[in-house]
């Protein structure tokens, strides 16, 4: 046990575990009355100090997102600190998907006519340093850059330099006939989940579990593909060009899957294999609404992962643990703050969260 080198990273998870918001907190703020009320719940946390720094530039929501990403990557910083040599390469591939987050943010903003004011708190970084910088090669004057360049595909041409343009760039002509993001957007998906796995090949003979675990991220997006696809009337054709390979769900059984008349039909076709979809039925029939059955899976996903996860404490897995509660962490917080701006009803909002319930 001694000579594992996680046994520092462990030592290190459980002096960092307590930074996270506890259970307990969340209810609090799900039922905070406004912003306001939010920011003073959050001030005697490790988000406090954050808020305050982001408070001098930054105002409202914009505040508090700025708050909540630059501890996200501090965070992630320090376990990239705690990796061994060999697990290094992996965390640093797992973390370009910040970089992915922020390029999507930014052609989205270009297509949308967003201006750079309303785009750049979103940009997942800390102080000056975006959580690229400690895995990609991209940092936030770049980002900077990108979002003063005229459109997309300005963007998209730019991004040569950074090694993701071979991706970009030949579907550039079908973007300026049809100004759709999304085939660039999944295209730089693509891309990452192949670095990714690529990257968790076997070195110590612990990082199978890191693979099933990004395997199963893959699975998750693939099934909201296609009960999204499903919802809006797509074509197969549509799905399957859109799907992420690299999981354990095959794109061959998509066809045969894809081939019902309704949402109802598909999770009839799925549930064997992911039981809670079945579960959420009833609120998706009533409010003609998928994020039900996101919420569902992600959070089934979350608990199945992070039992599986904590059955290998000196190893990688200890990383991803943390990597794991932290993005959530950061995400439920995020559906908190904007579902206050736009009127959620508490117990709808509570419903909506991962974490407390992991």
């Amino acid at each position: 046990m001694a000579g594992s080198p996680y046994a520092s990273a462990l030592g290190r998870f459980k002096a960092l575990q307590p930074t996270l918001l506890p259970a307990d907190a969340y209810p609090p703020l799900v039922r905070a009355k406004d912003l306001s009320e939010i920011l003073k719940l959050l001030e005697p946390t490790p988000y406090g100090p954050e808020i305050a720094q982001a408070g001098a530039t930054y105002q409202g929501s914009a505040a508090v997102e700025v708050a909540v990403n630059r501890l996200f990557v501090h965070r992630q910083h320090l376990l990239l600190e705690s990796a061994s040599f060999a697990g290094k390469p992996l965390i640093e591939a797992y973390l370009r998907r910040w970089d992915i987050e922020n390029i999507g943010l930014v052609l989205s903003a270009k297509s949308e006519g967003r201006s750079v004011s309303q785009t750049e708190s979103f940009l997942v970084s800390s102080r000056e340093i975006p959580a690229g910088l400690f895995a990609g090669a991209m940092g936030l004057d770049d980002f900077r850059a990108l979002l003063a360049l005229p459109n997309a595909e300005a963007v998209a041409t730019q991004l040569v330099r950074f090694g993701y343009g071979a991706v970009l760039l030949p579907l550039l002509d079908t973007y300026s006939k049809t100004r759709d993001i999304f085939p660039l957007l999944a295209a730089l998906q693509r891309e990452y989940y192949a670095r990714v796995l690529e990257a968790s090949k076997f070195f110590q003979g612990d990082e199978w579990v890191i693979r099933e675990f990004l395997r199963s991220e893959i699975d998750l997006k693939n099934v909201l593909l296609l009960l999204k696809g499903k919802a809006a009337s797509l074509p197969v054709e549509t799905v399957l060009e859109r799907f992420l390979d690299g999981g354990d769900f095959a794109r061959d059984r998509v066809a045969d899957l894809y081939n019902v008349r309704d949402v109802p039909e598909l999770v009839a076709q799925l549930e064997g294999r992911y039981p809670v979809l079945k579960d959420v039925l009833d609120r998706y029939t009533a409010e003609k609404s998928l994020v039900p059955f996101e919420i569902a899976l992600t959070r089934d996903r979350t608990v199945r992962e992070l039992k599986r996860l904590r059955s290998f404490p000196l190893s990688i897995s200890i990383l991803f643990t943390f990597l794991t509660l932290a993005e959530i962490e950061r995400a439920d917080l995020r559906k908190i703050i904007y579902g206050k701006l736009y009127g959620i009803a508490p117990d709808e909002l509570e419903r909506s969260l991962v974490l407390p319930q992991a």
